[in-house]
């Protein structure tokens, strides 16, 4: 409750400017994962202020980045404070000859992609709504895109953190150089959890320089012939080319990306421009006959992606749409992919839903996005997860309202390491000030 938070308390550490209160008579957010109190620190020593605050008066805290994953876990509605990280951003220091960057975690993606462009590099991570996303939030999720097959995720890019734990202490994890393996890599600790063990400050990241060209080919599979697009993507697995991604689309988020209803392979390339058109007529000569195939150049693959990573739904944006949506993300075995895709485009008529996902055949994970009647989602969440059990996968779901969060298992049966992720909370944020019941089985 409000009155359980001390406004003399905070306006001691921020500016009254940097507090905002949220009524009582408001209408609950949808997603959860709110506060009373939203603070909006600007530097880390303010973060260390709220955090000794919280600690020392037994107060819970939320911490948001662009809210883009508002929907994303979480079982509680409200916390004492909402910690938004959104006005702490910026570039810390760019060594650009060692090609690493460290950057405040409030910082957008777009940000830093704007900025990196301009000295011909990059974050090689592609994650969903780049304009929303913080560079916080993508590391604390290990999001990761449809490039990952050549991009890798969020652990394969992090190289150093600087965090604030529960009780206010600061910690540097890693280095500053690409080649730093003393010791445990305590980085992998931090990524993925869900901001439950500590607030990241700053994020040391590797580069890479941008691609010289890129190109994307749409293989297009009138007949829905699955078993045609296994014995492809099989072939060019195998081969010596080097797609950056390999992405099945069903034939709904194809519709909506290309305006044709069939399942679409999209293959992206990035290199030098004789060496992508190199790949492009590889991959011709060994396209099957009955598919279509179309080839996009640099600035219609861009558009092309541009448009992909903003058609998932978005927590940081209310949505005007009466239907209930749902993402969920499922791992499985490389081209299990495909029976997982089949099986989501079944759903559309058998739980009345319009179904769109993506999966990438040379990785394994999919994504899928269910919009419908309340009930139809969960009974498809449940079908589905029962479905990839069988391959031994997984689901988790990654946006859904808040109410209906409580009658789903968001992360699915904590796996058999489950007392060691206890145990890491327990030593670390033993008061379970952070993010509260937002991780693996209620951490």
């Amino acid at each position: 409750m409000l009155e359980t938070v001390s406004l003399s308390d905070l306006t001691s550490i921020l500016s009254q400017e940097q507090i905002m209160i949220e009524e009582e008579n408001n209408h609950p957010h949808p997603l959860g994962n709110g506060g009373y109190i939203t603070v909006f620190p600007e530097t880390e020593e303010e973060i260390q202020g709220i955090l000794q605050y919280a600690g020392d008066h037994g107060k819970k805290i939320t911490i948001q980045g662009g809210g883009t994953k508002r929907g994303f876990g979480g079982q509680t509605e409200k916390a004492d404070i909402l910690l938004s990280l959104s006005k702490y951003k910026g570039i810390v220091e760019h060594t650009v000859g060692n090609m690493t960057i460290t950057v405040k975690a409030g910082t957008t993606f777009q940000e830093l992609q704007t900025y990196l462009a301009a000295h011909r590099q990059r974050v090689s991570l592609d994650p969903a709504w780049p304009e929303y996303a913080t560079i916080g939030g993508i590391i604390n999720s290990n999001e990761s895109g449809p490039k990952r097959l050549g991009y890798g995720s969020s652990r394969d890019v992090v190289i150093g953190l600087r965090v604030v734990y529960p009780e206010g202490s600061i910690i540097r994890l890693g280095g500053k150089v690409v080649k730093n393996v003393a010791g445990y890599d305590m980085n992998k600790l931090f990524i993925g959890s869900m901001g439950t063990l500590a607030v990241m400050s700053e994020v040391i990241l590797k580069l890479r320089p941008l691609a010289k060209y890129e190109s994307l080919m749409l293989l297009s599979f009138p007949d829905g012939n699955l078993e045609a697009v296994r014995l492809f993507a099989t072939t060019l697995l195998e081969s010596m080319m080097e797609p950056v991604t390999l992405e099945l689309l069903t034939p709904a988020l194809s519709e909506k990306l290309t305006g044709q209803r069939v399942y679409t392979l999209a293959m992206s390339f990035e290199d030098v421009e004789s060496a992508v058109h190199y790949q492009e007529e590889f991959v011709k000569s060994i396209s099957p006959a009955q598919v279509q195939l179309d080839i996009l150049p640099q600035e219609k693959a861009q558009a092309f992606w541009d448009h992909f990573y903003i058609l998932k739904p978005n927590g940081a944006l209310l949505s005007t749409d009466t239907k209930t949506a749902a993402t969920v993300k499922i791992g499985v075995t490389n081209l299990d992919v495909l029976h997982v895709l089949k099986e989501s485009t079944l759903l559309q008529d058998s739980h009345n839903l319009v179904v769109q996902g993506h999966g990438g055949l040379g990785h394994g994970l999919c994504q899928v996005t269910l919009k419908g009647a309340s009930d139809d989602i969960l009974s498809a969440i449940a079908y589905l997860r029962q479905f990839v059990e069988q391959f031994n996968g997984y689901l988790i779901v990654t946006h859904l309202p808040y109410v209906l969060r409580q009658q789903v298992s968001v992360w699915g049966n904590p796996p058999s390491y489950f007392y060691l992720l206890e145990g890491i909370k327990a030593k670390v944020d033993p008061k379970r000030i952070l993010n509260d019941k937002r991780f693996v089985g209620g951490i």
